[in-house]
């Protein structure tokens, strides 16, 4: 119940600006962790090695913070938990692109800049909302039923455990030339954790929708994305609302020539499908806090 009380916390106060704005958010200070180790460690030789002994570090940091956290009581385990949360932040971001682009492509543009990291200067009105829907469907994955999840399972020093494992892959998990090897143990540690709720996740959009699709084309769908997990929220809310997702884009200025998820859906979204797509987010949502508040009292 610690997780239903931090669920329906995070739903109603989200991440308060007079409180963020004065003090500093844990995801920040777990960021300057990883951003610092990057500095200082990621240099030759053994990069590869030194990014294994981050991961240990950030796991063993982790338990040890949220065990302590969790003896304080369930009060404060409510609170820490609620604050890794991202239920509230998400929807509302989301729905802001939708709001924007109603407004101009220009607002749009301006809005989805701030929850990807794509470039969006020179994007139409449906990469816009597009990019907005998939963000959406990938961010309930990381952001709320992957913490939430790994709550169930080990309580608070597995949530926080969780939290800064996906913040050194958003880091330093890239294949590039300076993180191949440094942030190759978070990348792939941070994929074995996402495992379930990837998929977890794709079957909460499904009921949500109450479109269950052919689970075959689904999976289908979810491996020609370039991410192992994050293809199967996509597909599912893609499927869902009767759209492609993905595709290409560029970043830094350079076009990827990513494939299309649900290839043959449409790719003239709008603001209209952002709303229908936020409305899926909390309908998971929901589905989520009912399955744990099942699993507490069963």
């Amino acid at each position: 119940m610690i997780l239903v009380a931090a669920m329906l916390l995070d739903a109603a106060v989200g991440e308060p600006r007079w409180l963020w704005t004065r003090v500093t958010h844990p995801a920040v200070l777990i960021g300057r962790v990883i951003g610092w180790a990057d500095e200082r460690f990621n240099t030759d030789p053994h990069r590869k090695l030194r990014g294994v002994l981050l991961v240990i570090a950030l796991l063993v940091g982790s338990i040890v913070i949220g065990s302590f956290l969790a003896a304080l009581g369930g009060l404060v385990e409510a609170l820490a938990a609620a604050i890794l949360l991202a239920q509230r932040s998400l929807a509302d971001h989301v729905a802001a692109v939708g709001r924007a682009l109603r407004l101009s492509t220009v607002s749009g543009r301006a809005s989805v800049a701030q929850i990807v990291g794509r470039d969006t200067s020179a994007m139409d009105g449906p990469a816009v909302a597009r990019a907005a829907i998939e963000s959406g469907a990938e961010n309930l994955s990381d952001g709320v039923i992957a913490p939430a999840f790994w709550f169930l399972i080990g309580g608070l020093p597995a949530m926080l455990a969780y939290k800064a494992i996906n913040t050194a892959d958003s880091m330093i998990g890239y294949r590039t030339p300076r993180h191949a090897e440094f942030g190759w143990a978070a990348a792939r540690f941070d994929d074995v954790l996402n495992l379930i709720p990837a998929r977890l996740t794709a079957l909460l959009l499904c009921i949500g929708a109450r479109h269950w699709p052919d689970w075959r084309a689904l999976a289908h769908d979810a491996r020609t994305h370039r991410s192992p997990n994050a293809g199967w929220p996509e597909a599912a809310m893609a499927r869902a609302l009767g759209i492609a997702l993905s595709g290409p884009r560029s970043y830094h200025g350079q076009m990827r020539n990513f494939p299309w998820v649900n290839a043959t859906g449409k790719r003239d979204a709008g603001p209209a499908q952002i709303g229908q797509a936020v409305r899926l987010l909390w309908r998971a949502w929901g589905l989520m806090v009912l399955a744990t508040a099942l699993i507490t009292l069963a």
